[in-house]
């Protein structure tokens, strides 16, 4: 949309907000639209598409009628936007406050509301109310990315229109079309679920978003209306969690050592009916509660092992495999990246999003004079040419027919930005329903970690970001994250006060690529979470390098009594990379199906190009490549390795072998 929509949107919400008495539609063709040229038909419609964007920005605007008069008549009517509608109300946080906000706001800082959360946080900073604060280095959690259908379902469950998809029934074992009221989103043990109406079974449905196997359909011309009071933290909390089970499962001796250590030997055949393992093998049980999260693992694990029972498990394997053996046989699309590197699903902003953040802007120069432009240009993440676009666009802004001095006067000839004319534009308008969303359901998955709950911070915080989104902050019941807390809060103890004593650790480790356990001395620089999986940023001297190491990976971990030597220092930006770029990697381009786009961003691919249907072609970088038949199988039909040609056979002979294992017997049912 071109910039001359921004500049009458905003030259209108001026001019609204400026007027006691109210201004005729006849005032605002001449002095603010200055049309001559459209007739009063198409005038009229254009008039009304932007007093509705005005009021999706939630700025209420007023219609005043003079005594006697019809409402549907433009030439006694007038129009007007009080001078309180829709701004943030003043709230003001302490630094232990801030500090809280700003974890609660970054917990999102790569999932599906992490734009809403850094417009939050601006806003606050616009009002001057959020001053700059530094984080502490081992408390930083954030939500993993739960794939384009959490972002279409939150957008449906705020906008409250329909949903469909294809669901795989737990009961039965089948694909079926769904249509759904989503009411809300949240995530119990360790998975996300959509609780709504299911519109075709007239009941309330629970559905993990795991199951899920078409793209969300937003069914946009639809409506319904949630339940009063739905909260769906207290929804969930009534989901049983499943029975424990016993898998029985053939491994090949001497691999897997990962799964070995969760599992106990099986004496005998493992049951009645049931065959010897083969002499290569180790028949072992595996403690599970839910086939899909194991199926997931084990058909990662290839033709290394072979599920026997029970048959659901079987069953979850041999689809992951098939799957994803599909998917590899499938045509190859043709290979072609744009000179720009990124592409396929970046959203190109619209007049609404430059509108919006220059509502954030004016009040934000208010309360920050004299910033360098670079400074301001970073802080609204756009570049200084974008920058400088708005403020022209601002500067040209102002009442109607008005002198210079009504116009929005702001300087930054020397580099440094300062406003002396704001137009009452000083605060910034109320939180969206994502935004408030973002920071209360942030602040609330921040109460798992003891270390923040036990203060009084955060519920301070919560208190007073409640008071100010108003209505808003009350939908935000509609949406519950994940646990934070991590599974051993020993090692994480540990770790962190090596971190502040600057004390170097030995960690023994066990990498599942490797399928070995390594000893290592590293320099502990951060540590940071994904859902409550936490990771420690470190200095290896082994590796000489950064890497990441999953606590829960660690078997043993010990200061060795020498200092950490500040050889290196954390990576820039948060969420940090999993994986360190070398020279020797190995650039692998992967198609992505519509359902497993995400992964571009979770593996940082350097390269990303749009394909017919949805699905996208990234370029990822490696490390190590002996793994990728591993991943392959484990997305079960969402990626597949189309170069180096090499790699893409070894993906397709790795399902292969593991396939044939649940190939029936000749004659057998």
């Amino acid at each position: 949309m071109s910039a001359s929509r921004t500049e009458r949107l905003l030259n209108l919400l001026i001019a609204l907000l400026n007027t006691t008495y109210g201004l005729r539609r006849s005032e605002l063709r001449e002095k603010v639209y200055r049309d001559t040229t459209a007739s009063d038909t198409a005038f009229g419609r254009m008039f009304e598409r932007d007093k509705d964007e005005l009021r999706r920005f939630g700025f209420d605007v007023e219609t005043v009628t003079d005594t006697g008069w019809g409402s549907d008549d433009p030439a006694t009517t007038r129009y007007r936007i009080g001078k309180e509608s829709n701004r943030l109300p003043d709230v003001s946080f302490s630094a232990e406050e801030g500090t809280v906000l700003i974890l609660a706001a970054q917990l999102w800082e790569h999932a599906a509301l992490g734009s809403a959360a850094v417009d939050a946080v601006r806003k606050l900073q616009a009002a001057g109310g959020l001053a700059d604060t530094e984080l502490p280095a081992g408390v930083q959690p954030r939500i993993r990315p739960a794939g384009q259908a959490f972002e279409d379902l939150v957008a449906a469950i705020h906008a409250q229109h329909p949903v469909s998809f294809t669901y795989l029934a737990g009961s039965t074992g089948r694909e079926e079309e769904r249509f759904v009221e989503p009411w809300g989103l949240g995530s119990r043990f360790g998975q996300w679920y959509l609780v709504g109406h299911d519109r075709t079974r007239g009941d309330k449905r629970f559905y993990r978003l795991s199951r899920l196997t078409s793209a969300v359909t937003v069914l946009e011309k639809d409506h319904f209306t949630a339940p009063a009071g739905f909260n769906v933290r207290a929804e969930l909390a009534g989901l049983p969690e499943l029975p424990p089970q016993t898998a029985v499962v053939d491994v090949d001796r001497g691999r897997l050592h990962g799964l070995r250590k969760r599992a106990q030997a099986v004496p005998g055949t493992g049951g009645a009916g049931t065959t010897q393992p083969a002499a290569d093998r180790d028949r072992l049980a595996v403690p599970f509660r839910d086939a899909e999260t194991l199926g997931e693992e084990l058909a990662s694990y290839g033709p290394l092992v072979a599920v026997v029972s029970p048959p659901e498990l079987v069953a979850a394997v041999r689809r992951r495999l098939a799957a994803a053996a599909a998917f590899t046989a499938a045509p190859v699309p043709a290979v072609a990246f744009p000179e720009t590197g990124r592409a396929g699903h970046t959203r190109k902003s619209t007049s609404e999003d430059q509108l919006k953040r220059m509502l954030q802007l004016v009040p934000f120069l208010v309360h920050n004079q004299g910033l360098h432009i670079s400074e301001v240009a970073a802080r609204f993440g756009i570049t200084r040419k974008a920058l400088e676009d708005d403020l022209r666009i601002l500067i040209c802004s102002g009442l109607p027919e008005g002198y210079p001095d009504d116009l929005l006067d702001i300087q930054w000839d020397d580099d440094h930005v300062f406003i002396t004319q704001d137009l009452d534009l000083t605060r910034p308008v109320r939180f969206t329903v994502d935004e408030a969303c973002a920071l209360l359901t942030g602040l609330e998955t921040l109460n798992g970690l003891p270390e923040l709950a036990e203060g009084g911070a955060l519920e301070s915080v919560t208190l007073k970001l409640m008071a100010a989104a108003g209505e808003e902050g009350r939908k935000a019941a509609a949406l519950s994250g994940p646990e934070v807390a991590p599974g051993n809060t020993a090692t994480l103890q540990t770790a962190r006060d090596a971190i502040r004593d600057g004390a170097q650790l030995r960690l023994v480790y066990f990498s599942p690529q490797r399928d070995a356990v390594s000893e290592r001395d590293v320099d502990p620089l951060r540590l940071y979470s994904l859902d409550n999986t936490w990771y420690l940023e470190a200095y290896c001297h082994s590796a000489r390098g950064l890497r990441n190491f999953r606590l829960d990976r660690i078997e043993a971990l010990a200061p060795n009594g020498r200092p950490a030597e500040r050889t290196a220092a954390p990576a820039d930006g948060f969420p940090v990379k999993l994986f360190t770029p070398n020279d020797d990697d190995t650039l692998v381009v992967v198609e992505l199906a519509p359902r497993g786009t995400g992964l571009a961003a979770d593996y940082y691919a350097e390269r990303t190009a749009g394909l017919p249907g949805g699905g996208l072609l990234a370029e990822i970088r490696f490390g190590s490549t002996d793994w990728l038949p591993m991943f392959v199988a484990q997305h079960g039909g969402m990626v597949r390795i189309l170069q180096p040609a090499a790699l893409a056979d070894a993906s397709r002979q790795w399902l292969t072998a593991a396939l044939t294992q649940y190939t029936p017997a000749p004659g057998a049912r």
